[in-house]
């Protein structure tokens, strides 16, 4: 109850502090006029990533000198939520922020967030510094080239309207031992009844091997539901759908590979299990479930000889229907705040829609990130296409994964964002971590469902 009072508290003052804040409509849009402004940029960006930023903000300048950009790297991404969230209560929050979809929708408690259709769909003319123009809005042309599910992203907070673009993304991808699965003739499993099956197969070669690690239980949880079309959750009352019949079955399921020793996860294993993937000795496993922007964490040391021990293969993660895949879309996007200045505002959106729509910048920030770029036409880049071209899985791991990402671009799927989503989440992977290793499944089940619908009702304002 506690938990739901503070949460409550926290609402209202943004709510209340929201009252003072420029709430223009989303039909209002001022282009921007070549003021002199300075735009506040929070993120969480190590050294080789703002390199490529630097670079790019100095191509940016070129076209629009007045437009001064100042970043800061406060850490991870719930520090810069935090600092966000602290903020706000003042006035205070940045022009743009890197974040995740539950951040942008806390922000929103307290209508902090500019939304962002009439500026997309804006055809007023600005000029540039050399003299050429571009229009304020994105094209049909760049709209197009957005890579769908990253693209929708942006509008999943239950109200219709568009508050992100997409920065840079990443998913789920199956790492295998492309070694062991060709000498001992497995094929590589496109479902989960072949997952299973495979599981049984690597186990009777290595009977203390554990087949499979899988990173992330929320993923796990909330993929099932929508590879099953089985409720989750929803972006207004009741929110939370996840606990049904269909949901608690999939569980079921995973419990009984849990006790045959065909699976382990992040939270049981107690670290990323790309440990068991690559490990040279003792326990190991042969397929891990994980980002594809940890690619290089899949791949073992080389040995004295100076080779790889093994190749590693990358494909989509199993389906439950192959004809209508579904894998989960991850990664950080790009929000607008508003101010009370206009122009701020405007010269924010040019800048967030130039480094989301510029293919050179996509293109090297990837490459530098180990994200995947969100635009289509990064992969015909002649830079970022021979990025590609030399994809293997060995030295070149990262271009493999990104290829895969690339392939399985109509299969990306996105969660509905609200105040508590972070939770459900949350909770989804603790149904997961609870009850894969219960010799009681079914009081398992009956408490971990209950526990997690309590949680979530309580973190909704």
């Amino acid at each position: 109850m506690m938990k739901k009072l503070l949460s409550t508290l926290l609402a209202l003052c943004l709510l209340l502090t929201s009252l003072g804040m420029v709430t223009a409509s989303a039909d209002d849009v001022v282009a921007y006029d070549g003021s002199e402004v300075t735009i506040t940029f929070y993120h969480t960006m190590g050294s080789n990533l703002t390199t490529v930023l630097d670079a790019y903000i100095a191509e940016f300048n070129l076209l629009y000198p007045n437009i001064h950009i100042q970043y800061s790297s406060l850490g991870g991404y719930d520090d810069v939520r935090d600092q966000i969230k602290t903020e706000i209560t003042v006035g205070g929050q940045p022009n743009i922020a890197y974040c995740y979809p539950d951040h942008v929708a806390m922000y929103n408690l307290a209508r902090a967030v500019q939304p962002l259709d009439a500026y997309i769909n804006s055809t007023a003319v600005v000029t540039r510094a050399d003299g050429s123009t571009e229009i304020m809005g994105l094209t049909a042309e760049q709209q197009a080239d957005f890579i769908e599910g990253y693209y929708n992203e942006g509008r999943q907070y239950g109200d219709g309207l568009m508050y992100t673009l997409p920065m840079s993304k990443s998913t789920e991808v199956l790492y295998y031992n492309k070694t062991f699965f060709e000498a001992n003739n497995i094929a590589v499993p496109t479902t989960w009844d072949e997952l299973e099956a495979v599981c049984a197969q690597i186990k009777a070669i290595d009977p203390t091997c554990i087949p499979l690690g899988y990173d992330s239980e929320a993923n796990w949880f909330i993929t099932m539901c929508e590879q099953l079309q089985s409720p989750y959750t929803v972006a207004e009352d009741p929110w939370f759908l996840f606990d049904n019949e269909t949901n608690r079955e999939f569980v079921r399921r995973f419990n009984s590979w849990y006790q045959q020793g065909y699976l382990t996860t992040q939270s049981l294993y107690g670290a990323y299990t790309s440990g068991l993937f690559v490990a040279s000795s003792g326990t190991r496993s042969y397929m891990s479930i994980g980002s594809s922007a940890g690619a290089t964490h899949q791949r073992p040391e080389k040995g004295a000889d100076g080779a790889y021990p093994f190749e590693v293969g990358i494909a989509t993660i199993p389906q439950a229907n192959p004809s209508n895949p579904k894998v989960i879309s991850q990664g950080p996007s790009l929000c607008i705040f508003k101010k009370a200045n206009p122009q701020e505002v405007a010269a924010s959106w040019l800048f967030v829609k130039y480094l989301t729509t510029t293919i050179e910048f996509q293109a090297e920030f990837s490459m530098a990130s180990g994200y995947v770029p969100v635009l289509k036409s990064v992969a015909e880049n002649e830079v970022y296409a021979e990025f590609l071209n030399g994809a293997d899985g060995g030295n070149f791991i990262a271009a493999l994964s990104a290829k895969v990402c690339l392939e399985q671009q109509d299969a990306y799927y996105t969660s509905p964002a609200f105040n508590g989503s972070s939770e459900a989440r949350q909770q989804a992977g603790n149904i997961i971590t609870i009850c894969l290793p219960a010799t009681d499944i079914e009081s398992a089940l009956d408490d971990a469902f209950s526990d997690a619908m309590d949680e979530c009702e309580f973190a909704v304002w």
